[in-house]
């Protein structure tokens, strides 16, 4: 078994304060270096993933460009290239992060799965190259890209934990539901110790 962390979109905007900031956001980014911390030999590499949007266009629908957004598949203009928001929130130790990943670059992404890193590769070759076997999840939003990129993370053949006292969610109801959905998939889902 090797085993990697994977943080989901730890940013200035996710957090509280942000363009689409959800309650516990903060928490959350602290929480994950604090496990890093406390667990530095349990991963064989740590790889977070930032919504890295286009600031010059609807990013393929994903921004709303008219009207009011749906906060479904359309949402106000957020971790835009290059801006604050698009900053990993200050309370993660990016020293501890192994391999960064950009998604959402001129098109809707939601799953790690759908970035690359920085020289270019996506994850799942990343992953294969450091046989990565595990994959526990953490981060923003739990009902969104924490669902994708785990639901993904399965399709690629890894064994998945959630470790659901790192994650923060929209609201709610859909979090639950989304963490409800994971489980049924195959994932196994850790609380705090």
């Amino acid at each position: 078994m090797v085993r990697a962390l994977v943080i989901i979109d730890v940013q200035n905007d996710f957090t509280e304060g942000g363009a689409l900031g959800v309650e516990g956001g903060a928490a959350v980014a602290a929480a994950i270096t604090e496990h890093l911390r406390e667990h530095p030999d349990d991963y064989a590499v740590v790889i977070a993933s930032r919504d890295w949007h286009d600031a010059d266009n609807d990013n393929g629908g994903h921004f709303a460009s008219a009207g009011e957004p749906d906060f479904v598949s359309t949402w106000p203009r957020h971790c835009m290239a290059g801006t604050e928001g698009a900053e990993y929130h200050p309370a993660i130790d990016t020293g501890l992060i192994d391999i960064h990943v950009r998604k959402g670059q001129g098109v809707p992404a939601y799953s790690i799965f759908e970035g690359t890193t920085d020289d270019g590769r996506g994850i799942v070759a990343a992953l294969d190259e450091l046989e990565i076997t595990d994959v526990d999840v953490v981060g923003i939003a739990t009902d969104y890209c924490v669902r994708a990129s785990a639901l993904d993370a399965l399709a690629a053949g890894r064994r998945v934990r959630v470790l659901t006292h790192l994650v923060a969610g929209v609201a709610p109801a859909s979090s639950a539901a989304a963490l409800d959905e994971l489980a049924a998939a195959g994932a196994t889902l850790v609380g705090a110790e």
